[in-house]
């Protein structure tokens, strides 16, 4: 379970997903072994990016994003619409540096 992120946390994770694309595209199939696999591997990567979800209905994409955010590990940082922001630290390395608080 990744530790809680405090909202100024948030906010400046969000301030810098602002310009990024979304690089894992979840389509009709949902959560799929293969999707949590390619997911692991960008936060390990990145440690901030964007998932797209394809799901019309609220509840599913809502499903689908806890899903994904419990597979690997990673905090929900926030979501608009069909875009959620995932954020998982490195353990060796890391690339950004959180605000306190």
């Amino acid at each position: 379970m990744p530790a809680a992120l405090s909202n100024p946390q948030k906010r400046y994770l969000r301030g810098l997903a602002h310009e990024l694309k979304a690089i894992i595209l979840v389509g009709a199939k949902g959560v799929t072994p293969a999707v949590v696999a390619e997911l692991d591997g960008a936060l390990g990567h990145h440690e901030l990016l964007k998932v797209k979800l394809s799901a019309e209905d609220r509840e599913t994409r809502d499903a689908w994003i806890a899903a994904l955010a419990e597979q690997t590990d990673a905090a929900l940082v926030g979501r608009i619409g069909h875009t959620a922001i995932l954020y998982r630290r490195r353990d060796d390395k890391p690339l950004l540096t959180l605000p306190h608080g």
